[in-house]
């Protein structure tokens, strides 16, 4: 990165980077920017189809694709806290997140204490 002080400084007050420029950036400060962004998708926009666990074939290149959605521990242990702070109820975080009820239940039993 070839950049002034005061460019470098300009990127502070952007709405937007490009995703190179992160990319550079998590790799000169060894810190992953982009997890931010996945973990919020995950909780927040989940699969929609019932059936996001399965192969699923690509009609353009016939080729399957796997879809799994993945929680970090971060996640788990944020959606946990929720629980035990009785800031959210097993039902609403099963709702709101769309977390199936199995896989919460899952984290609490392990997890848990």
């Amino acid at each position: 990165m070839d950049q002034t002080e005061d460019e470098i400084s300009k990127m502070y007050t952007e709405e937007s980077l490009h995703t190179i420029v992160l990319l550079r950036w998590s790799k000169l400060l060894e810190y992953d920017f982009f997890r931010f962004y996945t973990q919020h998708l995950i909780l927040y926009a989940p699969p929609a189809s019932v059936g996001y666990s399965k192969i699923v074939v690509n009609k353009s290149t016939q080729m399957p694709q796997f879809r799994k959605n993945i929680y970090t521990i971060e996640i788990i242990d944020f959606i946990l806290e929720q629980i035990k702070t009785g800031e959210k109820s097993k039902l609403e975080i099963i709702e709101q997140y769309k977390i199936p009820k199995t896989t919460l239940y899952k984290w609490i039993s392990k997890f848990g204490s």
